[in-house]
């Protein structure tokens, strides 16, 4: 997508203009130059047709200038605009403009602006919502699809610093598009995006944006003794695969921060077997994985100097002779033994060996990310990322990237008594299914007792990583989810360095 910005409204050329449309709009600047395109007529339309409501769209044709129509964008009270407001609006401009097959685009950038929000904020936000909410995901329907027709440049219109705008837009594409390459993974099934299909796709993301890529595979886990991911691979003919992807900002990785994904492409339950209702959408439970990667191509894209290593454990979770069963007793990557009383309790274990290979590779933060359970949805629902910790000025930063994305993340308490639960086995050193009551916490909890005393944050997605119908910012499907605060935590990681 191409960036521009023009001071010179009046002879800007474009399929369709952009207007935020406020309570009183002559008072955004330039408002006046822009109502001549309608020759006398926008007071009255303001007055009588035009709907100021936040996120009402309305196309009116325009009956001078270059620009044939605009798309009029509601944003209530301008004073009150928020960024979620304003990104939320543009992910309806998105789909609108999607709609219409428009592929040149202008924004009058100074009708989105308050005290609040620059142009820079507005730039960005722009690029980043219109591109979310234009993302349609390419499925498997034979029978023929008009080709995609999809916004190549957006024009903003503004007397500000040219040069600041564009870095910002490009910032906000940067971030969508690594959502939408995240849902897009979410979005494929199972039996296409296996664990080696998934090693393929970040081989060459690794190839595209300069990383050292580690792929192992099932004989080299033997070798290592990862066998918590081993024992939930039991069952499958599918091999599977750790993945790992170093982004070097230093010559000798001192210091890097580890993200860690759950890459379960698709979960049976395993002899813990799911309920019919429960099993269908499993493809999406490697959504942690999806962010992992996500975020690591925003990374590769912005480079920021912060040192990252991606491990990303991905298997299926199936049922054979040969599968693991309650009662089993394994032996993880750190020594550690562990209780088997749920096999669909198998994303925990996964982590496990993840976290720990992260550790051994030197990681002195580490960010776990997972669809790990329903009992998430329980606690918060399905509009709310789930958080543990043991580290209070790490989870602030992290926090801090949150508020900015407008990703919404809770924190859990996890306390000595959660603790003491997980690690009751009469027979090993933890059990991996300590009860139903606090589901969340012991699956998170159980994560953390292989991260130690390193700095540590668990993420779980389970209900945030999937979209059950349309929304502001895209469609039904994979969200993206926590892609764009990962990426923004290791841009503040960098700066504050």
């Amino acid at each position: 997508m191409e960036f521009t910005v023009q001071a010179d409204a009046k002879n800007a050329e474009a399929d369709i203009l952009v207007v935020g449309l406020s309570r009183h709009p002559e008072n955004s600047k330039g408002w006046e130059s822009f109502a001549e395109r309608f020759d006398g007529r926008l007071e009255a339309w303001t007055k009588q047709d035009l709907s100021f409501d936040l996120k009402n769209l309305l196309t009116y044709p325009t009956l001078k200038g270059t620009i044939s129509r605009v798309l009029f964008v509601g944003l209530d009270d301008r004073k009150k605009l928020t960024e979620e407001d304003l990104r939320l609006s543009f992910g309806q401009v998105g789909k609108e403009l999607k709609k219409k097959k428009m592929q040149s685009v202008a924004i009058y950038l100074d009708s989105f602006l308050n005290e609040n929000i620059t142009s820079e904020d507005a730039a960005y936000l722009a690029a980043e919502g219109i591109t979310m909410g234009s993302y349609q995901f390419d499925d498997y329907k034979t029978t023929s699809n008009e080709a995609d027709i999809a916004i190549e440049s957006l024009h903003f219109l503004t007397e500000d610093d040219p040069e600041d705008i564009r870095a910002s837009a490009f910032i906000g594409k940067v971030f969508a598009d690594s959502v939408n390459e995240a849902r897009t993974l979410v979005n494929m099934p199972g039996n296409i995006l296996t664990a080696s299909a998934m090693a393929e796709y970040a081989k060459e993301l690794a190839a595209e944006q300069g990383f050292e890529a580690d792929i192992l595979g099932k004989s080299e886990l033997e070798e290592l003794g990862m066998g918590a991911l081993l024992a939930v691979n039991k069952g499958s003919v599918e091999e599977p695969r750790l993945i790992v992807l170093k982004y070097k900002a230093t010559e000798g990785f001192e210091d890097p921060l580890a993200l860690v994904g759950k890459g379960i492409t698709f979960d049976t339950g395993g002899y813990s077997l799911k309920p019919k209702d429960g099993i269908v959408g499993m493809k999406g439970d490697m959504g942690g994985a999806a962010a992992v990667l996500g975020a690591m191509r925003a990374i590769g894209e912005l480079k920021p100097d912060k040192n990252v290593v991606a491990v990303i454990a991905s298997t299926d979770n199936m049922i054979s002779g040969n599968a693991f069963k309650p009662d089993d007793v394994i032996t993880s990557l750190s020594g550690k033994t562990i209780e088997i009383l749920n096999t669909d309790a198998e994303g925990r274990l996964v982590l496990a060996d993840a976290v720990t290979y992260a550790k051994q590779l030197g990681a002195t933060k580490i960010i776990d990310v997972a669809t790990l359970t329903g009992g998430v949805i329980v606690a918060l629902g399905k509009d709310k990322t789930g958080a543990l910790t043991n580290d209070e000025s790490f989870f602030e930063s992290f926090m801090e990237a949150s508020l900015e994305t407008g990703e919404f993340v809770w924190r859990l308490p996890f306390t000595e008594s959660d603790k003491k639960r997980i690690r009751k086995s009469d027979v090993a050193d933890l059990n991996n299914s300590p009860g139903r009551d606090g589901h969340m916490i012991f699956g998170g909890g159980f994560v953390g007792e292989f991260a130690e005393n390193t700095p540590w944050i668990h993420l779980d997605i389970a209900g945030t990583s999937n979209a059950e119908a349309d929304h502001d910012l895209g469609p039904k499907g994979g969200t993206g989810a926590m892609v764009r605060t990962l990426a923004m935590l290791v841009e503040k990681m960098a700066e504050e360095s």
